[in-house]
């Protein structure tokens, strides 16, 4: 068994510290102590007890509540009071320096709780160790000085969540989705050096790879780029490529037909397209940004976005020869061939490529190869996207999202013009619906309560992205000039602010949501699978969208509601809950709540039900959602994946199937590598040969709209333990 001490590092738990400390407040008095020798051994027990059936390891805070709890339920008044004076005491010791143990706890590799913050980080690196320090700095500065007391009390007590605290301090945003095409078409700056509109597509390859890397190192989201923005190079290759093949063949002296010399430019053009796509590939998922990660990028492929039949023609190969790559995986550090986590892959399905007469039915096929393989591309319906993102033309929209789910709201500029590229988010504030459940509910079941206190944490929310929002404004494009200045967001002038993209809808603000389920069974007493159930959490959704207009309409900001895609902060809500409302069957009686209205991980429903039923919830999120089924390996029944991709082009909008790719540096094991409780904690274990140390082996899943390539926190990981296929 496991506790979290307050730096956040990880000891075995021992009863006779219990022990002592109770013993030592017991004592502290001039007249007979009030617990015997025997009720302190039986208040260590029940405290044991507890702490090995709760199934995660408990924080030193949570094991002192457990404590006083139990010290008062013997009678003993006056030792609790003097217990509680010692905590104070000991806690006003610490104050002053909780953050500086935060950091030396990080910098000594042992602070359990940001090792499993983010799957996609490993905290033994100098860099990342950076980030994390500069974080807890941030983090600091943003609790005592930059946040009102109230937000942040509601933040530590999980009944907000207020993302990324530990870039606040700074004037930073969200999520991008860059406008390749115009620092492409039109040149760019990079560390202040020109970059014009280059000559080949490799080249194009390159730019693009550096613009990304540039991009991430400032701000701390997601970003996506489209594939569409890249193909226009493929044709001026090409007119290169045969220029000098003509040239060649007049100094040899060689002769050809008009189709062998066509051949062979096609031939050449393919292999610079294969070089193209390996720079993307590699240079992303070897680059180190400024917070040392992988950039969090998404790859957008539509056909239909390109603007002629040639482009459309080249886009195609492109998107072959992408997919190609990502089937056969990157090398891991023993050469071994793995799923690599970025770049994130969208395909988008339309009508010429989802039915098998279709002239680009051979590249659904293909991704649907690779979703077998690597667990990407994710899929977004054209059909369902233009019936719900209608601009204020009246025209319905297919765009990428800025990142795994974030999406801008429809927007058409001053020119009439629809607009997506170049636009961002400001950031995201969630909401635990499951507490406002438990809080309206905490007597009885009490639906009238819940829409009370739901209004009133709504205003807590909106308040908190005020904040966010107040933040930026005032910032100078001098931030960040990749972003503001030269293209990937905007081309304003030095020492311009950024205060006109913050209002009108250029950007968007998140009003996060968790816990849907949860909350839904709280208060109603069913499941979102039955009828009563998914029209109460249907109520709720359209609550919260109506919240979000009414903010919108007041302040001529995009407010828009967004399916958080918890990962660590599902297990820490989860705690929270667990700590104030104790464990309620259903509700609060795991390591974490559901991801925003996602089907509970342990419901027995088939993908199809699944899909249907999250597409109605699905469509009231407009600033952000994704569903997923979770399948088997279905390598060897790609007709049946095929199936499921069918079924999202004419019932959701945007949708991903889970598969399993995972590899034992141990054995060489490539399956599904299991995971085992292992003295009170979950672990992650080779079935083949016991293999349990996660240094020496490659796992990866989807938790959160990405995937994940190092490891998770107990509550994500009991959450992908307990998943059912619905395949």
């Amino acid at each position: 068994m496991k506790i979290i001490k307050r730096n956040g590092s990880e000891e075995t738990f021992d009863r006779q510290k219990i022990k002592n400390a109770i013993a030592k407040a017991n004592n502290e008095t001039d007249g007979k102590p009030e617990l015997t020798d025997r009720q302190i051994d039986y208040i260590s027990l029940v405290i044991e007890d507890y702490i090995n059936e709760i199934g995660r390891a408990l924080t030193v805070e949570e094991v002192q509540e457990l404590v006083e709890t139990h010290i008062i339920m013997q009678g003993a008044a006056e030792t609790a009071k003097r217990y509680i004076r010692y905590r104070f005491t000991r806690n006003l010791a610490r104050v002053a320096n909780t953050t500086d143990n935060q950091i030396l706890s990080l910098i000594e590799c042992n602070n359990e709780e940001v090792k499993q913050e983010n799957s996609n980080k490993n905290p033994t690196v100098n860099s990342v160790q950076r980030d994390y320090m500069a974080g807890e700095v941030s983090k600091d500065l943003t609790k005592r000085i930059l946040l009102p007391a109230d937000i942040v009390k509601a933040h530590e007590e999980g009944i907000i969540h207020f993302h990324d605290a530990d870039y606040f301090a700074q004037h930073m945003h969200n999520c991008d989705l860059v406008n390749l095409e115009d620092m492409l078409q039109n040149g760019t700056v990079i560390s202040d050096t020109m970059i014009e509109k280059p000559h080949s597509f490799s080249t194009a390859c390159n730019i693009a790879t550096q613009i990304i890397a540039q991009v991430a190192s400032n701000q701390y989201g997601g970003q996506s780029i489209s594939l569409t923005h890249l193909a226009p190079f493929v044709q001026i290759s090409r007119e290169k490529i045969r220029k000098q093949l003509a040239e060649e063949m007049q100094d040899f002296h060689i002769a050809a037909t008009p189709e062998q010399v066509d051949a062979m430019v096609e031939k050449r053009v393919r292999e610079e397209i294969k070089r193209g796509v390996q720079t993307i590939q590699y240079q992303v998922v070897t680059l180190l940004t400024t917070n040392g990660q992988a950039p969090f990028v998404t790859v957008f492929m539509y056909l239909n976005e390109a603007k002629n039949e040639q482009e459309k023609h080249d886009l195609a190969i492109i998107i072959e020869e992408v997919l190609r790559q990502r089937i056969i995986g990157t090398k891991n550090e023993v050469g071994v061939w793995v799923t690599p986590a970025f770049p994130k892959l969208i395909y988008v399905l339309e009508e010429d490529n989802i039915r098998e007469d279709t002239p680009y039915w051979y590249l659904t096929e293909l991704a649907a190869k690779c979703t077998a393989k690597r667990m990407v591309p994710d899929y977004i319906s054209e059909k369902i996207m233009l019936q719900l993102k209608i601009d204020d033309n009246g025209n319905g929209n297919c765009y990428t999202c800025m990142g795994c789910r974030s999406f801008l709201t429809p927007y058409v500029d001053e020119n009439g013009k629809p607009k997506y590229y170049g636009r961002f988010n400001q950031g995201v504030v969630t909401i635990n619906l499951v507490d406002v459940a438990c809080t309206a509910c905490r007597e009885h079941k009490d639906e009238a309560k819940f829409w009370e206190i739901l209004d009133e944490r709504l205003e807590l929310c909106h308040r908190a992205l005020q904040c966010r929002h107040n933040r930026l404004e005032g910032t100078l494009s001098d931030a960040a000039p990749i972003l503001w200045q030269y293209g990937a967001l905007a081309r304003l002038k030095k020492g311009e602010t950024i205060d006109k993209l913050l209002h009108g809808g250029y950007s968007t603000i998140s009003l996060g949501y968790a816990g849907l389920w949860e909350c839904v069974y709280e208060v109603t007493g069913k499941k979102l699978t039955e009828p009563a159930g998914e029209e109460f959490g249907l109520r709720v959704m359209q609550k919260l969208n109506d919240a979000c207009m009414k903010w919108r309409k007041a302040e001529n900001i995009h407010y828009s509601l967004y399916g958080t895609p918890l990962e660590s902060t599902t297990y820490k809500f989860a705690k929270c809950l667990q700590q104030r409302f104790g464990v309620i069957p259903g509700v609060t009686d795991r390591n974490y709540i559901t991801n925003s209205y996602h089907v509970h991980v342990t419901e027995q429903i088939d993908a199809f039900q699944k899909l249907a039923l999250e597409s109605k919830f699905q469509a009231l999120s407009p600033g952000g959602a994704i569903s997923y089924v979770e399948v088997p390996n279905m390598q060897q029944n790609i007709p049946a994946v095929l199936e499921v991709i069918k079924f999202i082009y004419d019932n959701i909008m945007y949708a991903e199937l889970n598969t399993k790719s995972d590899y034992c540096q141990v054995c060489g094991y490539d399956g599904e590598i299991q995971i085992a409780e292992e003295d009170g904690k979950l672990v992650w274990v080779c079935p083949n040969c016991g293999n349990h140390d996660q240094s020496k082996m490659n796992v990866a899943r989807r938790t959160c709209g990405y995937i994940g390539s190092q490891f998770w926190n107990q509550g994500r990981t009991q959450e992908i333990k307990e998943r059912v296929l619905h395949l």
